[in-house]
């Protein structure tokens, strides 16, 4: 079944795509449905943000649609970067600016109370417009330093509980499998299984 992803960013495709593997559905994103939709994200939420997408390409296209916002939230830092993750510093700020400005920030934070969480929430739109909300949590800590070469975002200064490499050291197939991402989208497999199922078993 072919599925939309509403974005165009190919990182998050490509770790959901990879998260998909071997259930038997063809993730797509905008880029290769309706690569000229720009999605603006001003909600004041992670669902609002992911809802928008969803539906806004739902709207275009008739598709099963997924709209996807994550971010990481910061204890010290009253939560952020949060909603603002994908922007924060300025617009066009890169993941290393993004990445030094948060260790700038935190430089005299002690290590017990460096804690944070990326979390991600995930919209799936139905073709019949049904609209179910999913959420996926990773606990964690923010490094001292930029650590690591695989991943993106913020993956080289965030340690997964349970671990002591950050996710960039950590690589893709570990992050996969805990990471806030893996943990909403795996909620969304389960809900597909079960749902196409039941369509089916009524066809």
């Amino acid at each position: 079944m072919k599925i939309l992803l509403a974005t165009h960013n190919q990182f998050k495709a490509n770790e959901v795509r990879q998260i998909f593997q071997g259930n038997n559905h063809e993730v797509l994103t905008l880029n290769e449905v309706c690569p000229e939709l720009k999605i603006t994200e001003d909600g004041s939420t992670f669902a609002e943000n992911a809802r928008k997408k969803a539906r806004t390409a739902f709207t275009r296209t008739g598709m099963w649609t997924l709209g996807e916002d994550s971010g990481l939230e910061i204890d010290a830092l009253n939560g952020l970067p949060g909603i603002m993750s994908a922007r924060f510093v300025r617009e066009d700020a890169t993941d290393i600016e993004r990445n030094r400005r948060i260790l700038l920030m935190m430089i005299a934070v002690p290590e017990e109370k460096r804690t944070a969480r990326f979390r991600c929430v995930v919209c799936l739109i139905e073709p019949g417009g049904k609209e179910e909300i999913f959420e996926g949590v990773c606990e964690g800590r923010i490094a001292h330093t930029i650590r690591g070469i695989h991943g993106f975002g913020y993956d080289p200064i965030f340690i997964p509980e349970g671990y002591t490499q950050t996710f960039a050291e950590l690589g893709q197939a570990v992050k996969n499998r805990i990471s806030h991402r893996a943990r909403a989208f795996q909620k969304v497999l389960n809900y597909l299984q079960t749902r196409l199922s039941s369509v089916a078993g009524l066809t």
